[in-house]
């Protein structure tokens, strides 16, 4: 048989980016780039299963003996899949009048939480996530890196497994940590806080005692209805104001006011804090 040879152009184009051989002169006949020195990149053995740690938290999150701290802790060095979607950039008419797609980008999804915040949904595994949007293509990245991206489109909160039958929403405090790596407290095990909140009710008279607590938003319920302690998405942290008899509401409204301002002043208090609420007792 006649030897076929590459068409002039091919050729030229091999030659100029090494020929036959790579940049450092081994031929590319022969080589075989299978195998675990050759991944095709840092997930190509990847199942889709749950990271096992993940896994862990969350069911101990269920049981009623784990945190939602605990669950953070784990994602920070887990893979998640982040689903991607086909996204046309630009249109043209194309013969017979029917439109045809000139460049389609793959992007990132987002979701608007019920406060209409932006967040971003990451799931644990590739059956989670093809269950929730059966479209959407999933890329594995490490949760630190997905937390970067969250940051880059702007969504302060992530949420993990969204229809699954526990959804963990990661508030924007715990984001920031899993993005710079570093370890996250949530809010109301934050003592470093019980000064700022100190300061800032100091000046009103009427307060007798001020407590941190956690928050109406932090438990969350499971598809099934039950109640977990934690994964919520509502206020993350609790002002508990013991306050002197007499006081009518707008007394107690405009004093909650002045010491939510004062706090968002905080540059510390407004990072470790994503939402606050204001509780009076006598």
């Amino acid at each position: 048989m006649e030897k076929r040879e590459l068409p002039g152009h091919i050729a030229a184009a091999l030659a100029a980016a090494g020929g036959s051989a790579d940049s450092a002169g081994i031929a590319w006949q022969g080589r075989d780039l299978s195998g675990p020195g050759n991944p095709l990149h840092q997930f190509d053995r990847d199942d889709g299963a749950a990271d096992a740690g993940v896994l862990a938290a969350r069911a101990a999150l269920l049981a009623g003996t784990g945190t939602e701290a605990a669950v953070v802790a784990a994602l920070a060095t887990a893979r998640v899949f982040v689903p991607v979607l086909a996204q046309l950039a630009q249109e043209a008419a194309g013969a017979h009048g029917l439109t045809e797609d000139k460049q389609a980008d793959m992007a990132l999804v987002t979701l608007q939480a019920p406060d209409g915040r932006r967040a971003m949904p990451v799931f644990t595994t590739t059956a989670a996530l093809t269950a929730w949007h059966p479209e959407a293509r999933p890329v594995a990245v490490f949760a630190p890196r997905a937390a970067l991206s969250a940051v880059a489109e702007k969504a302060e909160l992530l949420v993990l497994d969204p229809g699954a039958e526990l959804t963990v929403v990661i508030r924007r405090p715990a984001v920031w940590a899993l993005a710079k790596q570093h370890a996250w407290t949530p809010s109301y095990q934050d003592e470093s806080l019980t000064d700022t909140v100190g300061a800032a009710v100091a000046g009103e008279p009427d307060v007798l005692r001020a407590q941190l607590a956690p928050g109406s938003g932090v438990a969350s319920r499971t598809a099934g209805g039950s109640i977990v302690a934690g994964g919520g998405s509502g206020p993350e942290l609790a002002l508990v104001l013991q306050v002197r008899d007499g006081l009518g509401p707008a007394e107690l409204q405009a004093m909650a006011g002045r010491i939510q301002q004062s706090l968002a002043a905080d540059q510390q208090f407004a990072e470790r804090v994503d939402s606050l609420e204001v509780k009076f007792t006598r």
